[in-house]
């Protein structure tokens, strides 16, 4: 039998791919020959060619949003719900097989008609922008989260990602002039003059994935015209505000990334010609040597605290940060010094240009002059006079510290930090434990970014053993999610346990935090030292990226084991215990 397959969720990142998947293998087992058509929003992927539709004998269609059947009339026919095929894949196939039938040009459907039957029946255009400070994992979780969401209540979206390659699936004026909402779900401050009278709602990815129906609840209720300029609207909710602080240094952060991660492996670059090979001049190790440590990590500070700033007060902010940043660096203060001169620049540019009041023929001197001169003066002699002297004896202090601690408080603060990395998954203990792994890269303090990294892992990691241990006591979507979340731990992507976390909380968590204890302690103890704050274990492919890189590897399989082992056996005792109930 030759048969055409189209499988189609929201934003065709996850769900559609894996269904796609599970039913070529299904029709490849029943000997059935299978063109398979992926429909996503956010990826491009090749659709069904006329030829290959005009020769199947039945069409399938697994899909949870709306799609154009208007190609498929005259052929037979079958339309089911997307998550119906995971259990049992075979079977749902030959069933839909059997029970297709021929579709007219009367039930066929097209996303314009559907579209005008949603805004008749009071549905609305909703755009939407998510962003996280990494750019990988809850960006895209996020956006498929809305999507699914927003088409169930029956409302058109359309979701812009702003990921670490850039701004996908992006919005064009239409979409905007059309749009009767905005809903920006970001962690880091994002670009919103486009949408200036637009009704606009702002809140975090973790509640935009979490959370997603009251968020849309929320959006309706309270979101109100935004200003150009305006930097939060007057729709932000009190979580919001207070978590303000949280936004800007992870804007800050998410723009440092970049620098650390060239500089980094630029300097271990420069290592496999030795250790101390770049002090001799005019050599190649002194070339990257310069490039990793006296460039990269030179700006990791400045633009650090530039762009915590430019969170707070917009492009005015941005040159009072870079030099308080630039101050920070030079005085010693280091990323605590950073951070602090972001906040203060950030905060005295958007006062100034609150407060300072001037005639209409001198108001467009405030950004470019005024509000930089006044800010970077205010700011430079606070970081010169107040903070630089204390925050550079506390990090001198801590680093010394840090250098020179033995063995019983590294292990301490290894199982400290591993338990942050796997506390919330990416969230904000999470983020907290990687800044400050990132931050000590600028004081040449290697050990906690690799205890970080390494913990980081373990979730995904370990959640993925766990569905191939206990293989019977999954699902056959949880048994997917599960490979899918061993490649994402591979990569440093601790989100990739978020969908198990989901569904079993209380079990997940804390055999992710014994896991990522044990692996952080151990790194320490081993005296693991990472240059690059991200990649994973795919860093081990640049030398000396990784010290010592077997050591490593003995930490992170150890913590994997852990968590693997523990919630399989948790996993088992719960449903033994569904069964006597």
């Amino acid at each position: 039998m030759n048969i055409a397959i189209i499988t189609a969720c929201p934003s065709g990142v996850a769900n559609s791919i894996i269904a796609a998947g599970l039913l070529e293998q299904a029709s490849k087992t029943l000997g059935w020959t299978a063109h398979i058509e992926c429909q996503p929003e956010l990826i491009v992927k090749p659709p069904l060619t006329a030829q290959q539709i005009e020769q199947a004998d039945v069409v399938v269609i697994a899909t949870n949003t709306v799609i154009d059947t208007t190609r498929f009339v005259d052929k037979k026919v079958y339309q089911g719900d997307l998550s119906a095929c995971f259990n049992d894949t075979q079977k749902w196939l030959e069933e839909a097989v059997h029970q297709a039938t021929l579709l007219t040009q009367e039930n066929a459907t097209s996303k314009n008609t559907h579209s005008s039957i949603a805004t008749d029946s009071g549905s609305k255009k909703i755009v939407a922008i998510t962003a996280c400070p990494t750019g990988v994992a809850h960006t895209f979780m996020a956006a498929e989260a809305l999507q699914e969401t927003g088409k169930k209540l029956g409302h058109q979206i359309k979701v812009e990602t702003r990921g670490s390659v850039g701004a996908k699936n992006q919005l064009t004026e239409q979409d905007i002039a059309d749009a009767d909402l905005v809903i920006i779900a970001a962690d880091i401050e994002v670009p919103l003059d486009r949408f200036a009278g637009k009704r606009l709602y702002k809140t975090s990815t973790g509640l935009a994935l979490k959370k997603t129906e009251q968020e849309f609840s929320k959006a309706f209720e309270q979101a109100q015209p935004y200003q150009a300029g305006q930097k939060s609207p007057s729709s932000t909710s009190n979580n919001e505000e207070k978590s303000g602080v949280y936004k800007h240094l992870m804007t800050g952060v998410s723009h440092m990334l970049p620098l650390v991660v060239a500089g980094g492996l630029c300097i271990a670059l420069s290592f496999v010609f030795g250790i101390e090979a770049f002090k001799q001049e005019g050599t190649l190790a002194a070339a990257l040597m310069t490039i990793g440590g006296g460039s990269a990590f030179a700006l990791m500070i400045p633009v650090l605290a530039g762009f915590i700033a430019f969170s707070i007060a917009d492009r005015p902010g941005l040159a009072p940060g870079l030099i308080g940043g630039m101050l920070a660096s030079s005085t010693g203060a280091g990323f605590i010094g950073g951070i602090l001169a972001g906040f203060i620049a950030g905060y005295a540019a958007k006062l100034i240009a609150e407060k300072l009041n001037l005639p209409q023929s001198m108001e467009a001197l405030k950004p470019i002059l005024i509000i930089p001169l006044l800010a970077s003066l205010f700011t430079g002699l606070v970081m010169i006079y107040i903070v630089g002297g204390p925050v550079s004896s506390i990090m001198s202090a801590m680093t010394d510290f840090l250098n020179n601690m033995g063995s019983a408080n590294a292990v301490l603060l290894g199982v400290i930090l591993g338990c942050m990395m796997c506390f919330d998954l990416g969230g904000p203990i999470n983020k907290a434990a990687y800044t400050f792994g990132v931050g000590l890269l600028a004081s040449q303090t290697y050990a906690p970014m690799a205890a970080v990294m390494a913990a980081g892992m373990i979730p995904p990691l370990g959640l993925g053993l766990a569905t191939f241990l206990a293989r019977n006591k999954f699902e056959a979507n949880e048994r997917e999610a599960g490979k899918a979340a061993t490649v994402l731990g591979l990569c440093f992507i601790t989100e990739g346990a978020i969908p198990f976390a989901a569904k079993d909380p209380m079990r997940v968590i804390p055999c992710c935090m014994a896991g990522g204890a044990l692996t952080g302690a151990l790194s320490m103890l081993f005296g693991a030292k990472l240059m690059a704050p991200h990649g994973g274990l795919f860093v081990l492919l640049i030398p000396n990226a990784i010290t010592p890189a077997l050591l490593y590897l003995v930490a992170i399989i150890a913590g994997t084991v852990v968590t693997g082992v523990s919630y399989a056996f948790l996993k088992n005792r719960a449903e033994m215990k569904a069964v006597i109930a």
